[in-house]
């Protein structure tokens, strides 16, 4: 037998489950591709018996096989009996002759032998054949069936491993020992879903009680067994996707030899289970990407930074909760515009509660800046706002509440509708109830947007050299007011809209004190732009690491660019004077003085890097306007907020702070060259 050659990786400590469907070519190289780039060094996989004797099963195995073990080591699950060959008749049942099983494996030794050292025999053996195993001296069947089989296994050169039951059975692996099975199988598996079946069952007692008892067990009959888990997960159909990496990093320190996540990818919604289509939704959210491959958060983290980077944030994501001392709570509050919000208030030393999911990469740094600085009264509560419980709550004692969580992309709207409903929409009124439920009438201050006004199609439009001008003077003169009727457009649109609604009607319906703020484009420090949101950060990141600008239409849209600072103030603004504002929306932006089109943004940006930014022309997006000026003088003249950072201005301090803080060499470049030059952070 030939060993393979391990793959190099990152991080050996972990690997994943994922079954691979026959015909799922190219998802299996996707999918794949991805497991690698998270640092992981195992893959388990099922060689189906019934799959492989069914029409087109052994082209498929010849090409899996190879494919995945020719990237990472391969851990092969030997199981699903062909009905035909079934006592049952199902595919979970024995073979009428238990031998078959065993000729089975060792027909699979020699044909795929090459790829792999180990071989998981049978991994459900409580459903072997519909037993109660401690009552029907038949389980002896089962003994025989995979003794046999582990026992050929090691004769041919190969090392067996026993599947285990879930949930975890002391007394099912002490028959395993009597019955001689352990003492020829070179691994125990151990499977368990803490947090998402085991402890729902009540049987859960925790990693050190379980595995305590397996190696006790064990070392009865073979002290030199190792201990895998072989499956173990976190489901995240509550969207609690920081509790899944908790559960990881907790999975992957246990003192066994291999520990295998379930899984990789969400099950497809239109899949069946093994109980059925949607038998229990928790089935269809245990992977650590969702089903269309959408990292999740633990995904995101992994191929950041591998184990190192998930157990950072694992540290970060445990609450401390201010209690009786009525803190301000700010969803996304580890955001763009949330960071800045809670330094304005941690600074004048009140207490901060920080509700995030870290979905968006580089928020976590916001937060670990703002613990830096500002201790223990800044109070991370990671949860998402989708989950309703845990949100309940991090509100309970809440003083004021700003709202900024959100999913903030047309694009990502667009692509995932229900998703965007969910975090939006459902997300708000989740906020809103548990505001309500507290029973502290705790000010909220919704962060909504000018897409609700939809794309101002109406607007007849003067084209000049480089921009789009409203044909009408008073719009022209001060940009589109609240007075403009709502037109809810892109799926982005309506859910924000809904929102927007929904916080203005709760002052109504509840007394809930709130009010809305309808922003343009803030920009400034701490922002992490994309293309699909942050445009301002994004294209001057994009210019500063020499990467191509692209422009969707012609670059003529006009936007008024709000600097950040200006934007805490309004907020601040608002909070204050909430007992006059409550039940009204506002418009927040940069306003006429500071409307800017996207061609002359970029020629500015030329000017502040001291280079030609590479621009490349795409067609224009769904919902995208031509012009939208904020008109801010109902805001001005309710609170006497005003605008104070010029657009220019503002722009040349984002990039000053880019330089120091993304990237350093130049900002050691600039240094050298004007040693008195102060960076503005």
């Amino acid at each position: 037998m030939t060993s393979p050659t391990p793959p190099t990786s990152r991080d050996r400590a972990f690997g994943f489950v994922e079954w691979f469907r026959p015909g799922e070519y190219e998802r299996t190289e996707r999918v794949l591709k991805d497991i690698l780039g998270t640092g992981a060094g195992y893959l388990r996989t099922h060689l189906s018996w019934a799959e492989y004797l069914a029409p087109g099963g052994e082209e498929w195995f010849d090409w899996m096989i190879p494919k995945v073990a020719s990237q990472i080591e391969l851990l092969p699950c030997i199981h699903y009996t062909p009905p035909s060959l079934s006592r049952t008749g199902r595919s979970s049942g024995a073979p009428m002759v238990l031998k078959d099983y065993a000729d089975f494996v060792d027909h699979m030794l020699t044909r795929y032998g090459e790829h792999f050292t180990h071989v998981e025999l049978w991994n459900e053996p409580n459903n072997l054949l519909d037993w109660d195993w401690r009552e029907d001296p038949d389980f002896d069947l089962f003994c025989e069936m995979v003794g046999g089989a582990a026992y050929w296994t090691r004769h041919r050169g190969f090392k067996p491993v026993l599947g285990g039951p879930c949930p975890f059975d002391p007394y099912w692996l002490n028959l395993m020992g009597e019955r001689g099975v352990l003492s020829v199988v070179d691994a125990v598996g151990f499977h368990g879903f803490p947090g998402t079946w085991d402890s729902e069952a009540g049987s859960w007692g925790g990693w050190d009680l379980h595995l305590g008892e397996m190696r006790q067990i064990i070392d009865r009959y073979n002290r030199d067994a190792e201990i895998w888990i072989t499956e173990t997960g976190y489901s995240t159909w509550r969207n609690d996707e920081l509790e899944q990496v908790r559960r990881f990093v907790s999975a992957v320190e246990q003192p066994v030899a291999r520990t295998y996540w379930y899984s990789y990818q969400d099950i497809a919604p239109d899949v069946p289970v093994q109980e059925g289509l949607w038998f229990d939704p928790r089935h269809y959210h245990l992977g650590i990407a969702d089903h269309a491959g959408h990292p999740k958060l633990l995904a995101r983290l992994l191929t950041e930074g591998g184990l190192p980077r998930v157990k950072d944030v694992a540290q970060l994501s445990s609450p401390a909760i201010a209690r009786a001392a009525e803190p301000v709570v700010i969803t996304g509050g580890c955001g763009f515009i949330g960071s800045n919000l809670a330094e304005s208030f941690l600074g004048q030393g009140r207490d901060v509660i920080l509700v995030d999911n870290l979905s968006r990469p580089g928020v976590d740094q916001n937060l670990a800046w703002l613990q830096e600085r500002h201790g223990t009264r800044v109070h991370p509560a990671l949860v998402d706002i989708r989950d309703l419980p845990g949100l309940e709550p991090v509100l309970a004692d809440a003083g004021a509440v700003f709202h900024l969580a959100a999913q903030t992309a047309v694009t990502t709207s667009l692509d995932q509708p229900l998703n965007d409903f969910e975090v939006n929409a459902r997300g708000t009124i989740n906020l809103l109830e548990a505001v309500r439920k507290a029973g502290r009438k705790a000010p909220v201050i919704f962060s909504s947007t000018n897409k609700v006004y939809g794309a101002l199609t109406d607007l007849a439009m003067v084209e000049t050299e480089d921009r789009y001008s409203p044909a009408e003077a008073g719009i022209r003169a001060h940009g589109v007011s609240e007075q403009r009727p709502l037109d809810f457009c892109t799926p982005y649109g309506c859910s924000k809209g809904v929102a927007d609604q929904y916080v203005l009607d709760y002052a109504k319906s509840f007394a809930i004190p709130s009010a809305v703020l309808r922003m343009s484009c803030i920009y400034g420090p701490r922002q992490f732009g994309t293309e699909d949101q942050g445009w301002v950060a994004h294209f001057l990141i994009r210019a500063l690491a020499g990467e191509e600008i692209s422009l969707y239409g012609d670059g003529k849209q006009v936007r008024d660019i709000l600097f950040i600072d200006d934007a805490v103030n309004a907020y601040r603004a608002v909070h204050r004077d909430i007992g006059r504002v409550s039940g009204r929306a506002f418009n927040l932006g940069g306003g006429a003085k500071n409307a800017v089109s996207l061609k002359s943004l970029i020629r500015e940006m030329d000017q502040v890097t001291g280079q030609r930014a590479v621009v490349r022309h795409g067609p224009w997006r769904a919902g995208d306007q031509l012009y939208f000026v904020a008109d801010t003088r109902l805001l001005q003249e309710t609170t006497g907020w005003r605008a104070e950072v010029g657009w220019r201005d503002g722009v040349r301090r984002l990039h000053d702070w880019l330089v120091e803080h993304r990237f350093p060499h130049l900002h050691r470049s600039a240094a050298a060259a004007s040693p008195r030059r102060r960076v503005a952070v």
